[in-house]
């Protein structure tokens, strides 16, 4: 029979438990819209006993965005297993999920955080740290992308091809956020035909991006994504 006496967590423990309300909490509303008060109730404690796991919101903001940024860098990691375009829509469907799941907090981190901090001051050192999370998710895809096109080091063009999907990517998924208008499913395929028609107008100018086209095109399948961009694209044609 229980007797009702809770465990006490230990310090760790206890600061990633508040880390997790707090995340949830950013993920349904804006940073700017969550107390400490709604945080302390949310996690069964008292405000003053938040205070002394975090100094005040904007560190707790921070925590938890490092958390979030970590969790949607790894949705990027993909096995080497099957067509280019069939795992960069694995990739993007996992990208929606999280942007699905933290839609204010997701727009919170891509545009450098709550646009008031508790203390009213937006600091040097705030606009750092977020600028900081936002560029590791963004190198973490790009190199997870790079590994999934067999390159290390890439050529300027094909570097400008990538970073500029990740960008389109991060871009559309705002937009999406914004009223939801365009179905999830048709934006997660046109962002995998936008890497597509990015290649193939590289292509035209670079040798090395040409291979990188001509590679794509054999080995994908006639169901894959790339097989049916060029279907669509043809049957615009007179």
């Amino acid at each position: 029979m229980s007797t009702g006496v809770r465990r006490r967590m230990g310090v760790e423990e206890r600061r990633q438990q508040l880390i997790g309300v707090a995340l949830d909490l950013f993920s349904r509303r804006s940073p700017d819209e969550v107390s400490i008060d709604e945080i302390a109730s949310a996690a069964g404690i008292s405000r003053p006993l938040v205070y002394h796991y975090f100094p005040g919101k904007l560190s707790l903001y921070e925590a938890a965005l490092k958390r979030a940024s970590e969790d949607l860098a790894a949705r990027f990691a993909e096995p080497h297993e099957g067509s280019l375009g069939a795992r960069l829509l694995r990739v993007m469907r996992r990208f929606f999920d999280f942007v699905d799941e933290h839609g204010p907090g997701f727009s919170a981190l891509m545009r450098g955080g709550p646009a008031v901090p508790a203390d009213g001051v937006r600091s040097i050192e705030h606009v750092s740290t977020t600028n900081a999370l936002i560029d590791s998710v963004r190198q973490a895809a790009y190199e997870q992308i790079l590994a999934h096109l067999g390159v290390t080091e890439a050529p300027a063009r094909m570097e400008l091809v990538v970073r500029s999907w990740i960008s389109l990517a991060e871009s559309t998924a705002l937009i999406w956020l914004d009223g939801r208008r365009i179905p999830r499913a048709e934006l997660e395929l046109q962002l995998v035909h936008d890497f597509a028609a990015l290649v193939a107008v590289s292509a035209a100018h670079d040798a090395d991006m040409a291979a990188l086209l001509r590679t794509m095109v054999k080995d994908e399948p006639a169901d894959g994504p790339f097989a049916e961009l060029v279907g669509r694209l043809m049957s615009l044609a007179p």
